[in-house]
């Protein structure tokens, strides 16, 4: 069998995974570290952990590179990638696990322990790229516990072109201090918690991420998908992104799927943070984005994003909420689109709405029950559903230049300041 050639079990030939295969990339020639050279076999049966922390380690003097050839490379322990290294795969840009001809790390160790040692650690300018990450022993029926997949514990440290089949705990940004994260093309599709962000006080960047049960469903890794309802188990358990203490992050150009919660706002222990999230979105979910706390000077701005579910601003949150250009459509269990209690603000300008109250028991798009509300130039698409409902506890709103689809489209109960002007109702 050629090399990078898939056989019918799912599996790479002995050649592309016993040695190097020809499409090498040039940063293996000058990357001063070998894996292989320290004692790594990639052969899905040795425990290669203590072979490629000891050519990580090599990486501090003889790298920055440690370069991994393709393989299949079983860790019953932990790896810490010490300052300034970078852990290098052989893929040349994102491994699909369809495809998986490049570099494998099998994750054997930790079962039944999430608060255990992740199983990469990024010390600070430490970086992990070019690799699929694959537990072998995940079950779908009885989903055991793992350790966090990779954890940043400093500044400027980056995760890059990767694929995580099915981790219990993808990517922790949070229990460590860090500053200056980069997350950038990651695929995966985690069980219980996506992207973690806490203790951050200085600028992080998350871009072109996605949450999806593909890269397991679909993944040519023994053995195999192990069947069973991925949906119904992600929409009990799943955080798509879980964002505390930042001082502004960026979020673009991601995406969730069937999670819990898509994107969940809170403080978790080191106070809450700011965020701006640009291209993205939270698909088919009960709850797209959950806004608890945010910090009260800077909030949480949404533009150009997605949701097929129902964001919700809790009576908790304090900074302000805007949502710019944003897109809603309903589920089957989509009641309101938006609902909104608390002192804080909510911003909602150039948005359209389209399948809520799917039950047809009267519930309106938007649902205010706290703090100010302003709608401006919004369209509410479905016929004879009225958009918005003001409830007592709401201080003012201004509803300005929307296209509603009947009239008296707003039903106010709050006694509150409410300006309306230029709206239609055809």
């Amino acid at each position: 069998m050629a090399a990078g050639v898939l056989g019918a079990a799912g599996l790479v030939s002995t050649r592309a995974y016993g040695a190097e295969t020809d499409q090498t990339p040039a940063l293996a020639a000058t990357s001063g570290v070998n894996a292989r050279q320290h004692g790594a076999k990639g052969d899905g049966k040795t425990d290669d952990t203590k072979a490629l922390q000891a050519a990580l380690d090599a990486g501090q003097t003889k790298g920055p590179i440690c370069y991994v050839p393709a393989g299949l490379y079983r860790l019953d322990g932990a790896l810490t990638v010490p300052p300034g290294v970078t852990l290098c795969g052989a893929s040349g840009g994102v491994p699909h696990s369809e495809h998986p001809i490049s570099t494998v790390l099998l994750a054997r160790g930790g079962r039944g322990q999430a608060e255990g040692e992740p199983l990469i650690t990024l010390k600070p300018n430490g970086v992990v790229r070019n690799l699929i990450i694959h537990y072998p022993e995940q079950t779908l029926s009885e989903v055991a516990a793992y350790p966090w997949s990779i954890r940043v514990d400093g500044e400027l440290c980056q995760v890059l072109d990767l694929t995580l089949t099915n981790p219990y705990q993808a990517i922790d940004v949070g229990t460590k201090w860090n500053e200056l994260h980069l997350i950038r093309n990651v695929f995966a599709c985690p069980l219980k918690t996506g992207v973690y962000i806490d203790q951050c006080t200085d600028i992080g960047r998350v871009e072109n991420v996605h949450f999806n049960p593909n890269f397991w469903t679909r993944m040519a890794l023994k053995p195999g998908f192990p069947g069973g309802d991925i949906q119904a188990y992600l929409e009990k358990n799943l955080v798509g992104f879980k964002i505390g203490k930042t001082d502004w992050e960026f979020i673009s150009n991601s995406f969730v799927i069937f999670p819990k919660i898509g994107f969940h706002f809170d403080d978790f222990g080191h106070g809450p943070g700011n965020a701006v999230i640009t291209q993205s979105g939270s698909d088919i979910c009960p709850v797209a984005v959950r806004v608890d706390r945010t910090q009260p000077h800077a909030g949480v701005e949404f533009a150009n994003a997605q949701f097929m579910g129902t964001f919700e601003v809790g009576p908790q949150n304090q900074g302000p909420v805007k949502l710019a250009n944003c897109g809603f459509w309903g589920t089957a269990a989509t009641s309101e689109h938006v609902r909104h209690s608390g002192a804080s603000s909510l911003l909602l300008t150039a948005c359209h709405f389209y399948g809520w109250d799917h039950a047809g028991k009267g519930a309106p798009c938007i649902r205010a029950a706290g703090g100010r509300l302003v709608v401006n130039g919004c369209e509410f698409m479905d016929q004879g559903k009225h958009a918005l409902t003001l409830e007592k506890g709401l201080k003012a709103a201004t509803v300005l230049g929307c296209l509603f689809r009947r009239p008296q489209a707003i039903v106010d109960q709050s006694g509150a300041d409410v300006q309306t002007g230029l709206n239609t109702s055809n």
